[in-house]
């Protein structure tokens, strides 16, 4: 359980938020390598094997976010290995994976990470054209992402094929957690129903709202403005919702041909319960205008 001494249990901090509004704002670029495990608490202080350890640095070094991942059910404690590198870019960016299996790890050494760091497929795997989904099964990171991560995982592997159990994601109190790629997008909170709808929707471009955390690499309130001019517009096409601004707590958003602007607010709802040291919030919108009304025509 987490060392704060909350003894939360899975859901207990979301309360079927407003918005989630929580994906790692940290860093756009994935790379994910097969380790069997066992894994410890923290990815960069795990004794891996030599060549896996110094791509993490380089990783880390190059802004690039590094994942371990294994099968749910076939765990391979010998090479080939399978590695994945992508890019979750937003507006006119590109997004981007490729995927390799390695017969040697030191064969690692040969991944540009400065490039992936900088939004720039290496050629290192070969474009994988399919969803990948990762289910965050960390117990050593925390027990409630092992105890409703890994049967999810499971139940996904079962139906949709290449989902990997990995290490943490980030946000272990709305486990179970779900990252769809190569776009990056969270969600949180899930049970198998809504698991499956979430990935089932991806599959088809579109977004499932409910337990939606937000995309990767964006900051909190630009996720919270997207996520309120979604749920006010109906517009759920992965790429079909862009933030074109947020200046101060203004944002201006455009969803197909309409564009909004709204006023983002954070509201903390505090801990929750004795011996939770947690610092939760969550946002509401405010004064959501629609600016060109002939777009709707």
């Amino acid at each position: 359980m987490p060392e704060n001494g909350c003894t939360h249990c899975a859901a207990s901090h979301t309360g079927r938020l407003p918005c989630l509004a929580s994906a790692t704002v940290g860093s756009r670029a994935w790379l994910l390598i097969e380790h069997p495990g066992p894994w410890g608490p923290d990815i960069d202080e795990m004794a891996l094997p030599v060549p896996l350890a110094d791509a993490v640095r380089r990783a880390r070094r190059n802004g690039v976010r590094p994942q371990l991942i294994r099968s749910p059910r076939r765990r391979r404690t010998t090479p080939p290995l399978r590695v994945y590198a992508g890019f979750s870019g937003t507006g006119h960016e590109r997004v981007w994976l490729e995927g390799r299996e390695l017969e040697d790890p030191e064969e690692l050494a040969d991944l540009d990470l400065e490039a992936v760091g900088a939004g720039r497929a290496p050629g290192f795997g070969v474009p994988v054209t399919g969803p990948v989904l990762l289910v965050c099964t960390h117990g050593r990171h925390s027990a409630c992402c092992a105890r409703v991560g890994a049967p999810l995982a499971r139940f996904l592997h079962e139906r949709f094929g290449d989902v990997w159990e990995t290490t943490h994601v980030g946000g272990d109190r709305y486990a179970a957690n779900l990252v769809c790629l190569p776009h990056g997008l969270y969600y949180g909170d899930l049970d198998q129903s809504r698991a499956a709808a979430a990935a089932s929707e991806y599959r088809k471009g579109r977004i499932v709202l409910e337990g939606y955390r937000g995309r990767a690499g964006l900051p909190e309130p630009v996720q919270a403005a997207e996520h309120f001019v979604r749920a006010r517009s109906g517009v759920l096409g992965v790429e079909d919702v862009t933030v074109e601004s947020m200046v101060g707590d203004v944002a201006v958003v455009r969803a197909l041909r309409a564009r909004y602007r709204l006023r983002i607010e954070p509201t903390p709802l505090g801990a929750c319960g004795p011996g939770c040291s947690d610092d939760i919030r969550t946002y509401v919108e405010r004064d959501l205008t629609l600016l060109n009304e002939t777009a709707l025509v």
